[in-house]
C-alpha cells in the first residue's frame, strides 16, 4: 500500500467520524462520504502505521442504505458527513460507534445498551460558527470539507429557521474585528458574537442568560431533554449532600437543579462564563471555582470537605477529563460523589475514563445517546456511574 494507490472493496460500515471502512491489503482504510454496503473505487491519501485514509473516487454499486442529500453543498461544506444515509442508520451507526468505544478503548464486553434520544432532523442547531469571506459578493460560510477555506453558504439545511432566514436574505454581517464568530437563534432571540452578544434564553420554560461567546448547547430540543433526564437521575442522590457541576459552562444543569440540593459547587476555567454562572444560579451558600480540572481536583478551592458530594454532573470538553480529575472522582473517603452523570461529546474519551473509574470502584449504570447532531458524526451522550460500595 502506497499514497496515491487505487483501489476497490466494499464498505463494512461507518466509523468515529463518519468515514466509511473499508480494507485493503488487509488494512482498514476509511473512507468518507461512503454507505454500509458501497462498492466504491479509492485512492489512498494518507498512510499510518495501522491504517489508512483513502478518498473516494466512484461508487461502482451504490448501498442500498445510500439516499441523495438534501443540501446541494454536501460533501463539497465541511459541516456534514452523514447526509447520505437516512436518519435511522445514521442513528444505528453512531449507537455501533458507541457500543464499540467501550468495548475496544473501555474494556467493557457487555456495556449497557444504549437508550437512544432521537432529535429532529434539520434545522435543530441554535448555535453556528461562520467564518468570513473577503472575496465574492458573499460575506460568510463554512469551512470547506477539504481546506482550511471558507466557502459561501447561502442557505443551510439543519440550521435554526431564524439562521436560515437570515442566510437566505444575506443579513449576517461579520464584526470588523473577527475573521470567526458565533450566532445563536432561537425562538426570536439572536445573538451575536461581536455584535448583541448576551441575551436570555428560554430552556424548558425558564429563561436564563447566555452569552454568544461562551459554550452553549447548539440544540435546544435535545437540551431540554437531558436536562429532564438529569432531573431524574439526581432525584436518586442523597439530596442532603451538596452536589457539584464540573465544567459547568454558564450553569444550564445547576440551573435547573439547583433547588434540589442545599449547595452546587460550580467549576469552570472561563471566566465569563462562570460569571454567568453565578446569575443564572443564585444562592448565598453555593461556590463558583474559576478552575480548570486539573487544579480543582488537586484540591484548589474545593468546599465541600468531609461530606462529598452526593450527585456530580460533568461536562467535559471533547478531551474528556484530566488523569488528575480521573483520580479524584476515584479517591476514597469524602472526596468522592456515589453517583456521576457523565455528558460527553466523544466516544473515545468517554470510554477511556469510563475504564479508570471502574478501576476506582464505580459500576456504569446506564447509558445514553442523544443525538444532537443530526446529519453530522458528532456524538452526544450521558454515562451515569455509581460507587459499588455505596449502593450494596
Amino acid at each position: 500500500m502506497v499514497t496515491g494507490e487505487i483501489f476497490t472493496a466494499p464498505v463494512e460500515g461507518i466509523v468515529s467520524g463518519g468515514a466509511g471502512l473499508a480494507r485493503f491489503e488487509g488494512r482498514p482504510v476509511f473512507i468518507g462520504l461512503t454507505a454500509p454496503g458501497d462498492l466504491v473505487t479509492a485512492r489512498i491519501i494518507r498512510e499510518h502505521s495501522l491504517w489508512a485514509q483513502g478518498e473516494l473516487v466512484e461508487i461502482i454499486e451504490p448501498s442500498s442504505k445510500r439516499i441523495s442529500p438534501a443540501c446541494p453543498l454536501f460533501g463539497v461544506c465541511g459541516g456534514c458527513s452523514l447526509q447520505h444515509l437516512a436518519y435511522q442508520d445514521q442513528l444505528e451507526a453512531k449507537t455501533a460507534i458507541l457500543k464499540d468505544a467501550f468495548v475496544r478503548i473501555g474494556g467493557i464486553r457487555e456495556p449497557p445498551e444504549p437508550q437512544v434520544h432521537p432529535g429532529p432532523p434539520w434545522e435543530y442547531r441554535n448555535r453556528v460558527q461562520f467564518h468570513r469571506i473577503t472575496k465574492g459578493k458573499h460575506r460568510i460560510g463554512f469551512k470547506s470539507r477539504k481546506s482550511e477555506e471558507a466557502i459561501p453558504v447561502p442557505d443551510c439545511p439543519i440550521a435554526d429557521p431564524g439562521i436560515r432566514e437570515l442566510l437566505r436574505s444575506d443579513a449576517i454581517i461579520p464584526p470588523p474585528d473577527r475573521d470567526r464568530f458565533t450566532l445563536y437563534s432561537r425562538s426570536g432571540l439572536v445573538l451575536q458574537e461581536g455584535r448583541q452578544t448576551r441575551g436570555r434564553v428560554k430552556i424548558r420554560d425558564r429563561e436564563l442568560t447566555t452569552d454568544a461567546g461562551v459554550f452553549f448547547q447548539s440544540n435546544a430540543l435535545m437540551l431540554e431533554e437531558l436536562i429532564g433526564e438529569l432531573v431524574k437521575i439526581a432525584a436518586r442522590a442523597d439530596t442532603t449532600r451538596p452536589m457539584a457541576d464540573i465544567y459547568c459552562g454558564v450553569g444550564t444543569f445547576a440551573f435547573f437543579l439547583k433547588e434540589m440540593f442545599k449547595r452546587i459547587d460550580m467549576v469552570e476555567e472561563n471566566k465569563t462564563a462562570l460569571a454567568l454562572a453565578r446569575e443564572n444560579v443564585r444562592g448565598t451558600e453555593n461556590g463558583y471555582f474559576a478552575l480548570t480540572d486539573d487544579a480543582w481536583a488537586k484540591g484548589s478551592g474545593r468546599k465541600a470537605g468531609d461530606e462529598g458530594y452526593g450527585f456530580i454532573v460533568a461536562d467535559p470538553p471533547r478531551q474528556g477529563f484530566s488523569p488528575a480529575m480521573r483520580k479524584w472522582l476515584c479517591a476514597a473517603g469524602g472526596v468522592y460523589s456515589p453517583l456521576l452523570a457523565y455528558v460527553s461529546c466523544d466516544p473515545a474519551t468517554l470510554a477511556r475514563d469510563s475504564r479508570d473509574l471502574r478501576e476506582g470502584g464505580y459500576e456504569l449504570a446506564e447509558l445514553h445517546l442523544y443525538d444532537f447532531y443530526p446529519q453530522t458524526a458528532h456524538i452526544e451522550s450521558l454515562a451515569v456511574f455509581r460507587k459499588k460500595d455505596a449502593y450494596e
